[in-house]
């Protein structure tokens, strides 16, 4: 998959010097032998792997699957067996799963469908909950064979891998728009993980795995029914399995010869998941790079969603796209920026807007300290967008405080100009109210403090 000559500013190998294999490549120890990971390293013959059913049924991994499962909690599947029930005879049930795996008999249940809330939205979009054993088995599934695949993985990716996520997705944008690669390729795969046709992506699996009994429990999931509202659903001949543990696996994998295209083609891709851009330095370079992204997944069986697949130039005013819920943004003063996006705004304002109504019935305290960790956790992905940003969403915040305290004193409507002088910022932040603005200029404080010394 890699080329001799993969340019210098897309990296080569994703391996980090001095890191331990299993650091490298996400083996997990006591899964992975010292045997498999130096065949890992060397390469195996024919680059296959043979026999790693009985490595997904071992009792060490179904016992570490089953630790991941449960400290993830999560619901129950159709079998209406939760985790701590699963937890009560946990021993017995690990033991009737590693029979069926080791027989070949195992069947995945179908999944549990349930319709949610978009936030900021009326519209619901649609949520599968696999059963506890399922995920289980689909865990001790992805512990055996990501490391296989993760080897063959290109650097710029960076969603559901060991050791990188958003942010380091997000600094690599950055980077790279600072060195003028400012032609931009904003590219959208439409319904992607619905769609992966099962025939190509089975026989990417078939290039490295050769073991029959794992590839048919790869199908098995693949082809896993839906149950939603008692009525089951039959699964097609596309995408991959809905809240699955090996779905994010599978649909990287699907993607790998596309990132391996863009390396190979000199193109700077960064991509998390199904959401990429690919940033050129001409725009000469970012209309090639969307040719040759759009003959791929014709030729992959994708689509590319025609209207939010466009080129930007980063470097004309007032230009922007959005990429893991930041918009980045070229100012009037030609300054590049990052900004939240507004889908981004508008769903923590309506993950707070059932916890602030007018007619809550909660002290001001208590609401405060319910709304702070969502505020804390909103704050530690989007600290590093503009401090307008920060205090915008502050002060609408501290407006439906004020709202309440207006309706408690008989008083309709939203807060008003006068409400900011009765019920001041200090008010809020005597209360305890977790201020985005202040956490920021605090920590630019405590890293300017530490490079003064």
């Amino acid at each position: 998959m890699k080329s001799e000559t993969t340019p210098a500013e897309v990296p080569e190998m994703d391996k980090q010097a001095g890191d331990a294999p299993w650091q490298s490549y996400g083996a997990e120890p006591g899964v992975w032998s010292e045997r498999m990971l130096a065949a890992l390293n060397s390469g195996v013959k024919g680059n296959k792997w043979f026999s790693l059913i009985d490595k997904i049924y071992a009792d060490r991994t179904l016992e570490l699957a089953w630790a991941k499962v449960s400290s993830n909690a999560g619901a129950c599947g159709v079998d209406g067996i939760t985790v701590e029930r699963f937890g009560k005879d946990s021993q017995s049930r690990l033991l009737a799963v590693k029979e069926h795996l080791k027989e070949g008999s195992y069947q995945p249940k179908p999944v549990k469908r349930v319709m949610i809330p978009k936030p900021g939205s009326a519209q619901k979009r649609p949520l599968g909950i696999p059963s506890v054993r399922d995920r289980v088995v689909q865990t001790a599934l992805r512990m055996v064979i990501e490391p296989i695949f993760e080897k063959e993985f290109a650097s710029h990716r960076y969603g559901f891998r060991p050791g990188r996520g958003c942010k380091d997705a997000l600094r690599q944008v950055n980077a790279l728009l600072q060195s003028g690669h400012v032609h931009v390729v904003d590219a959208d795969l439409k319904s992607y993980f619905d769609t992966i046709p099962h025939h190509r992506l089975m026989a990417l699996v078939a290039e490295r795995i050769a073991d029959g009994r794992v590839k048919s429990l790869i199908e098995l999931f693949l082809k896993q029914g839906v149950l939603e509202e008692g009525v089951q659903w039959e699964a097609g001949e596309e995408g991959t399995p809905q809240g699955g543990v090996i779905s994010p696996l599978l649909a990287n994998l699907y993607l790998n010869p596309l990132d391996w295209l863009m390396a190979e083609g000199g193109f700077a891709m960064v991509r998390y998941a199904d959401d990429f851009v690919v940033l050129c330095r001409t725009p000469e370079q970012a209309r090639l790079a969307l040719e040759k992204i759009r003959a791929w997944t014709q030729e992959a069986e994708l689509t590319l969603h025609p209207d939010k697949t466009r080129t930007v130039d980063m470097s004309v005013e007032k230009s922007h796209f959005d990429f893991l819920g930041y918009r980045f943004f070229r100012t009037c003063k030609g300054m590049l920026t990052r900004l939240v996006r507004p889908k981004s705004e508008q769903k923590l304002r309506a993950t707070l807007k059932p916890l602030t109504q007018r007619n809550c019935g909660l002290s001001l305290e208590i609401t405060i300290r319910r709304i702070n960790p969502t505020l804390k956790g909103w704050y530690a992905y989007f600290k590093q967008a503009t401090p307008q940003s920060l205090k915008a969403m502050d002060s609408w915040v501290r407006d439906r405080l004020r709202a309440i305290l207006r309706r408690r004193r008989g008083w309709k409507g939203k807060a008003q100009k006068p409400d900011r002088y009765r019920w001041p910022n200090r008010y809020f932040r005597e209360l305890g109210l977790f201020c985005l603005e202040e956490a920021r200029k605090h920590e630019t404080a405590n890293l300017r403090r530490g490079v003064a010394r």
